[in-house]
Order: structure tokens, then sequence, then C-alpha cells
């Protein structure tokens, strides 16, 4: 890339290499600003008679191009490109949906001397209009095979972030106590309502048993009769191990035991299991408290239809303690 002052009227459809101000230091024009005829009346009503502008050399490509690029590439799902000045785009949620990040491959690209990535959390729950990501580019060019190599990468490896909608999701709740099959509903009910409601969700059914084996696989059954898009399992007491009531009963009514613990705190008693593509999710003291647990770090993916694996959940651990 070359920097040189050209006449303000020669300056048609090229690149600011510095920004321009008015004599009381408001910006006029910001530098990477590709100058339009309107731009070249503004000049000149401003009395300047040059500019500095950037040109591109051969094998080049402008900022912005590059940006728009890679971020075509880099996602999918709903959300939508907005390139903003500076050589950077930023990616915005059309939709509510859940953020699934590729942490290595966004680590790869990170590593290029061309383009960076900053995106939010892995899972996070996003609303329509928030930012997902942005990509910025070096200032003005960025050389073309840089970029074909960043290309590559992503058409080989697939996208770095997926914006997953979360339609509004069928959620259903199985409340368990040792003593009192309503008990564990009248603690638990309000946190649960509120809690689901932060992600655009209500409870469709919900059923109360006493916890122990038989009932509690008896109700499970009934729950996933229904098709929700999660079920989750409020007990008033804390498992040691899958091999308690409420792990023998997931297991005894058809599902699968993904994962027993968690490195998450609030929530490292979590137990997920899933019934073909239904998560069964149990985390005793989860649902005391509003404030943040291993809940909100696992319901947006699950409610997005992704199924998380044991293996992201031992992930969890970085970032996990909560509070």
């Amino acid at each position: 890339m070359n920097a040189r002052a050209l006449g303000v009227q020669e300056s048609l459809g090229k690149i600011l290499s510095t920004p321009i101000f008015k004599l009381s230091g408001k910006k006029l024009l910001a530098k990477g600003h590709i100058l339009t005829e309107d731009d070249i009346r503004l000049l000149q009503t401003e009395g300047l008679d040059q500019v500095w502008v950037a040109e591109l050399d051969a094998g080049e490509i402008s900022e912005d191009e590059a940006v728009l690029s890679v971020s075509t590439n880099m996602a999918a799902g709903s959300l939508e490109i907005r390139l903003a000045a500076g050589g950077r785009a930023n990616l915005v949620a059309t939709e509510n949906c859940c953020a699934v990040i590729d942490d290595d491959l966004l680590r790869q690209i990170n590593l290029t001397s061309s383009i960076v990535i900053a995106t939010v959390a892995n899972f996070s729950y996003i609303r329509a209009g928030q930012r997902l990501a942005i990509v910025k580019s070096t200032p003005f060019a960025v050389e073309e095979e840089q970029i074909e190599a960043v290309l590559n990468i992503l058409r080989e490896r697939g996208p770095i972030i997926q914006a997953r909608p979360i339609p509004p999701p069928k959620i259903g709740v199985l409340y368990t106590d040792p003593i009192h099959a309503e008990r564990s509903r009248h603690l638990f009910e309000n946190v649960m309502r509120q809690r689901l409601e932060n992600y655009g969700a209500n409870v469709n059914i919900a059923l109360g048993c006493l916890e122990e084996e038989a009932m509690i696989a008896n109700s499970l059954g009934y729950l996933l009769k229904a098709k929700p898009t999660a079920i989750v399992i409020a007990s008033t007491t804390a498992p040691a191990s899958p091999k308690d009531a409420v792990g023998r009963a997931i297991q005894r009514s058809g599902c699968s035991i993904e994962r027993f613990l968690a490195p998450v705190e609030p929530g490292n008693l979590l137990l997920l299991a899933y019934h073909d593509e239904i998560p069964v999710i149990a985390a005793p003291g989860c649902y005391r408290s509003p404030k943040k647990n291993v809940l909100d770090v696992l319901l947006p993916p699950l409610l997005s239809g992704y199924r998380v694996s044991g293996w992201e959940l031992a992930a969890f651990g970085n970032g996990g303690l909560l509070i």
C-alpha cells in the first residue's frame, strides 16, 4: 500500500489514509473512508486543496472487502453482517439464539497477521439485535493471499460461529422430594419460572412425585411422550452418583447418561442425559436461587437443539467459577 497526497478533484474513489477535521476540531471524514462525489464537494467547501490517500498495490484488497469476505464465510445461522468504519464488520443476531463457537478454529484464524475476530463466549444466549462477533482487519489493505488462506481454512473446517435460533421451547419439569410430592414444586416453582423466562421459555408441562426410582421413571416416561424440547428434574436432594434414585430412574426410563459432575460452581452435581435427542437435566440446588449457575450455561445450547457432549461439559471448567 502506498500513501500519497492528491488534489481533491483527483481523489474520487480513493481511500483516505488520514482523518479530515474541521478547523473547530470536529471530524469531517474518517481514515479508511472511500471518497465520493459528495465528499469532494464537501472538501472543496471546507477549502481543502489536497488530501492524503492510500492506494492498493497489486495483490492487495481493501479492508472492507477483507472483513466482508471473512465474515460471510465464518458464520452461519440467524445473523446479519453490518460493515463499520475502520475495516470492521459486526455480526448481529436477527433473532434470539445461542452462539456456538469453535474455539480451536477461532484461535487458529486469530493467529494470522491480517484478520482478528472477537466473539461472545461459547453457548451464550444472545437476543435479537445483539452483537455475536466483530471482525477487524489490518488498516486500509490486506494481502489477498492471506485472506484466501483464511477462507481455505474456513471452507475446510466450517463456520467459527453458529447463531442457532431458539424458537419458543416446550419445557417439561419434574419436581421430586423424598417426603412429599409437591414440596419441591412449592420450593422451586417461582425460581424455575423466572429462570426459564430469561430464555423465552415457559413450563409447558409439570409433574410432582416422590423421589423413588419407579415413580420418577414413570413420571419421566409421561413427560417424554409429550416430546418436549428439554426436561428438567428439580429434586430437593443432592445425588452422590448416578446410582442414586434420580440417576437410576433416568436410565430406567430409557435415557443414556452423558455426564455426571460438571466443573461449574454453583452446579457441580449436574447430571445430563439424553432420550434420543431430548435432554434430561438434573441439577440439585440450582433451583433455589435465581443467581447464575450451571443451568444458565447449559440451557441456551440445549434449547437451540444443540447436543452438548461430555467433552464439551469438561471445557466448562475454564470460567466455570461463576460467583
